[in-house]
């Protein structure tokens, strides 16, 4: 019967990931990842002070730089955060001098890298350059990043470039380590015939130098590599030699851990009884680990409460003096608070003030705007009722005419019709556009465009009113001629322009529209008739901002002048200029100068 199981194979922080596959009828153990990096240093102790050694005589050729010894400092004593914080104080001063820049880089990338922030740790080794004195540990810490992302290429050109140094290159760098590495690299790269000779290498580096821990790694190494060839006489002696070194170390959590590889092994080899006997230890050294565990939780505990007791002294001590402090300086705070109470009065008074003429100047605005908006509805419902009772009189008359079949008298009053419903369908659009205009719900989009052609397609649709009332027209605007605007509401613009100058011409007239290109920022549009024309005093009221006419100097036409308003409100939006040119009796120019150029904001 398959079982399947899986257990982990770690030491000093080295995972194996265990899974079991199923070959004929017998389970094998396969790891899935090996031991993945040693750390950027030597474990041995004399490798670990000659590394702190060497890195403290760089620091303390720059010793008026303080940031950077402390940031060393912190760096040796594993305050790992405080480290960073220095060190960027450092680079900071922005001081033209490499090797402190390397160094500084070099305690950042490591100090990341022990923190297990490999993306932070790469970018800052990356900015060390190639001849800093421990650039070789830089490629080592580069290699094991790589290894840990799994970017096993980047971390076989790291660790065999190091594998060829000469043998004093490595004063501070274990070769085994190295050799360990890389043959990681080539093993995830199922590479296992360049990979073997670096594992059995590395165990005879470590076999020589006794080294017990790196040992039972190396021994599990090999026991994964050939596992995973399906050479289990081969792996299963490398899991016992790891296990019989263990019974020399106090590692509890080592020792669990190996126990329970062999008792996985003697399960896949169907001796059950003698995998009962290493599940068995493998509780015992479960059940010593958690006490273990516990006993020092115990001593840290006694350790926090000692701590407390003593804290609980310095605090009572730091509180009499705050209160002899603070009885000292009371009359000096009270100064103080009272000082900044009175500025913060006249403050928040000026402030006040400032804010009522605000809101005063704010309540006259709105109730202009309200009168002018109050007046426009007076005069639009005015002007609406009387187009409404011209059309209901006409109708009656229509009525008449069509029951005695005066067909001339029915075309005159369709005609009469047509420009009454016209004039109102014309007042409703303004005051729609108007309205959104205010409320700024209208799409508004600046685009470059020619003049000639927007002037063709509005006047196109005004062409059966110029023939009705016989007046001729004349689109002259340069077809070269460029600006920036809004279409739509051009189109508004130039429709209200016509339905004045057609409004005010004499049957017979002429319109013209054409453009003036004088300026290098502004293009001028020019709609010109030679109608009634207005004064000059009515000429500047036009002008005037929010202005609303209530009647017209000519036949008595009442009207809102809601129209103009809009031109001049629309022609403003698209950054324009407006300006009128009148004489009774001789007609009139409006003129609106639109930008040539893409206007900003």
């Amino acid at each position: 019967m398959s079982k399947y199981c899986s257990f982990f194979f770690d030491i000093f922080g080295f995972n194996f990931n265990i899974i079991k596959r199923l070959v004929k009828t017998k389970i094998l153990i396969i790891l899935t990842s090996f031991l993945i990096v040693f750390f950027s240093f030597s474990q041995e102790k004399s490798k670990d002070s000659l590394y702190y050694l060497e890195l403290s005589k760089a620091i303390n050729k720059h010793k008026s730089e303080v940031n950077l010894k402390k940031a060393y400092s912190f760096f040796k004593s594993k305050s790992l955060d405080s480290s960073l914080f220095y060190s960027m104080k450092q680079l900071n001063l922005k001081k033209e001098n490499k090797n402190i820049a390397n160094l500084c880089h070099y305690i950042r990338g490591i100090s990341f890298y022990r923190k297990k922030i490999f993306s932070e740790s790469k970018n800052e080794l990356k900015k060390v350059n190639e001849n800093f004195k421990f650039y070789n540990l830089v490629k080592l810490t580069l290699g094991q990043i790589a290894l840990e992302q799994r970017e096993f290429k980047k971390a076989t050109s790291y660790f065999d470039a190091l594998s060829k140094l000469p043998e004093e290159e490595y004063l501070l760098i274990n070769k085994s380590t190295v050799l360990t590495n890389l043959g990681l690299s080539y093993f995830h790269q199922k590479n296992h015939k360049k990979a073997g000779p670096y594992f059995i290498q590395s165990i005879q580096i470590q076999e020589e130098e006794k080294d017990t821990i790196k040992l039972i790694g190396s021994y599990g190494n090999m026991a994964s590599f050939y596992y995973n060839q399906y050479k289990d006489d081969l792996a299963i002696p490398y899991f016992e030699k790891a296990y019989q070194l263990t019974k020399k170390i106090k590692d509890f959590d080592l020792k669990r851990r190996t126990t329970k590889n062999m008792a996985v092994v003697e399960e896949n080899r169907k001796n059950y009884k003698k995998a009962l006997i290493y599940r068995k230890e493998y509780e015992q050294w479960k059940d010593s680990l958690n006490d273990q565990n516990k006993i020092w939780a115990v001593a840290k505990l006694e350790k926090d409460f000692a701590v407390k007791e003593k804290q609980k002294e310095v605090s009572l001590l730091q509180t009499e003096n705050k209160l002899k402090v603070a009885e000292r300086n009371g009359l000096l705070y009270s100064a103080i608070i009272l000082l900044v109470l009175l500025l913060t009065s006249i403050y928040f008074y000026r402030d006040k003030v400032k804010k009522n003429k605000i809101i005063a100047s704010q309540k006259e605005n709105l109730d202009a705007l309200n009168a002018t908006k109050d007046k426009l509805f007076s005069i639009v419902s005015h002007d609406l009722r009387t187009s409404v009772n011209a059309l209901k009189t006409s109708n009656a008359s229509l009525l008449d005419n069509l029951a005695s079949k005066n067909i001339t008298a029915l075309g005159n009053l369709l005609k009469k019709n047509s420009a009454i419903v016209n004039g109102a369908y014309s007042l409703l659009d303004n005051l729609l556009n108007w309205a959104l205009l205010q409320t700024k719900q209208g799409y508004f989009n600046i685009t470059s465009m020619r003049l000639f052609f927007i002037v063709e397609q509005v006047a196109y649709n005004y062409k059966p009113i110029l023939l009705d009332k016989a007046i001729g027209f004349e689109n002259m605007v340069t077809k070269k001629d460029m600006v920036y605007a809004d279409q739509e509401s051009l189109k508004i613009i130039l429709r209200n322009l016509l339905d004045n100058a057609i409004k005010f011409s004499n049957p017979n007239g002429i319109i013209k529209v054409y453009s003036k290109n004088n300026s290098d920022n502004y293009c001028d549009l020019i709609v010109e008739d030679n109608g009634l024309g207005i004064s000059n005093e009515t000429r500047l009221k036009l002008l005037e901002d929010s202005v609303l006419l209530t009647k017209k100097e000519h036949e008595n036409v009442i009207g809102t002048g809601l129209g103009l308003q809009l031109c001049k409100s629309m022609i403003k939006k698209n950054k324009g200029k407006f300006t009128i040119e009148s004489e009774l009796g001789k007609g009139t120019k409006m003129i609106v100068s639109l930008p040539k150029t893409e206007p900003n904001g």
